[in-house]
C-alpha cells in the first residue's frame, strides 16, 4: 500500500519552516514539536499504519503556513504552535498514561508551557466526549455534539477558523487516498466527511472571515469523495457506526 503524496517527516517539516516560509525554529516552536511527538507516537490513521504526524500534523500545519502566506498576511511562532498542538486535547488517554494526573492537570500545563492563546485554540477545537451529551442514543448525541461544534467554530476566529479547515481538508485527502480499503472505519468517515461538508463546512468556509481558498480545495475533495462513495458503495462494508476524532 502506497504512502499519501503529502507525508511529511519531522526532518523535512522542519526544514519547510526555515527554508521556505523563513521561519526562525525557536524555543517555542521546538517545544511544540516535542509536545506533539509525545502525545502521537506511535498513532497510526484509519489505515491502521499512516503516521498521524507525518499524514495529519505537520502536513496540517504546513497548509496553515501556506495559507497565511497565500493572503499575506504575518504569521509567528504562536500560530505555528497552536497548528502543530491543534490534536493534542484529543488523545485522552495516552495524556493520561504520559502525566499519570488527570485531563486537567494537562491542560494546565499546555496554558502554562504555552501561553492562553495556544491553550484556548487547542481546546476550541477539542471535540467533546460523546458522553458529555444526554439523549436517547447515540445517533442523538452525535448530531448534538456536532450542532455545538459547529456553533463553536462559527464564533471561532480567524486562527482557529484556517486550523479547523486545513485539518478538514486533510481528513478528507486521507480518507479518499484510502477509499478502496473496504475497511468499516473508512467507509463510516467517507459518508461522515460528505454529510458534514454539506451540513456545514463548505458554507463555513464562506462565512465571514471568507477563505475562498480552503472552499475550492474542500469542495474539489468532497466531489471526489462523493464520486468514490458512488462507485464503491457496494463493495465497502455497510455499516451506521461512525467513530473516531473530527
Amino acid at each position: 500500500m502506497r504512502e499519501p503524496q503529502y507525508t511529511v517527516s519531522t526532518q523535512d517539516f522542519l526544514r519547510f519552516l526555515e527554508n521556505e516560509s523563513r521561519l526562525r525554529i525557536d524555543q517555542f516552536i521546538e517545544g511544540a514539536v516535542e509536545v506533539a511527538e509525545e502525545v502521537h507516537f506511535g498513532l497510526k490513521r484509519e489505515d491502521g499504519v499512516s503516521s498521524f504526524l507525518e499524514t495529519h500534523t505537520w502536513p496540517v500545519t504546513i497548509d496553515v503556513v501556506k495559507y497565511y502566506t497565500s493572503v499575506n498576511r504575518n504569521i509567528t511562532s504562536v500560530e505555528v504552535a497552536s497548528a502543530i498542538l491543534h490534536d493534542v486535547l484529543e488523545d485522552n488517554e495516552r495524556i493520561l498514561d504520559l502525566y499519570k494526573t488527570k485531563e486537567y492537570g494537562f491542560e494546565a500545563y499546555l496554558n502554562y508551557r504555552f501561553g492562553s492563546r495556544v491553550y484556548e485554540i487547542a481546546v476550541d477545537l477539542k471535540v467533546r466526549p460523546l458522553e458529555n451529551y444526554p439523549a436517547n442514543n447515540d445517533e442523538e448525541r452525535q448530531m448534538a455534539r456536532f450542532q455545538e461544534y459547529c456553533e463553536i467554530l462559527t464564533s471561532s476566529d480567524h486562527d482557529v477558523k484556517v486550523i479547523k479547515l486545513a485539518d478538514r481538508l486533510n481528513n478528507m485527502k486521507f480518507i479518499y487516498d484510502r477509499a478502496g480499503l473496504n475497511k468499516k472505519i473508512v467507509y463510516d468517515k467517507i459518508k461522515r466527511y460528505l454529510r458534514e461538508a454539506e451540513d456545514f463546512y463548505l458554507a463555513y468556509s464562506m462565512l465571514n472571515p471568507k477563505m475562498p481558498i480552503f472552499y475550492r480545495q474542500i469542495r474539489s475533495t468532497y466531489e471526489k469523495l462523493r464520486s468514490a462513495y458512488y462507485e464503491q458503495t457496494l463493495t465497502m462494508p455497510q455499516t451506521e457506526g461512525i467513530t473516531s476524532r473530527t
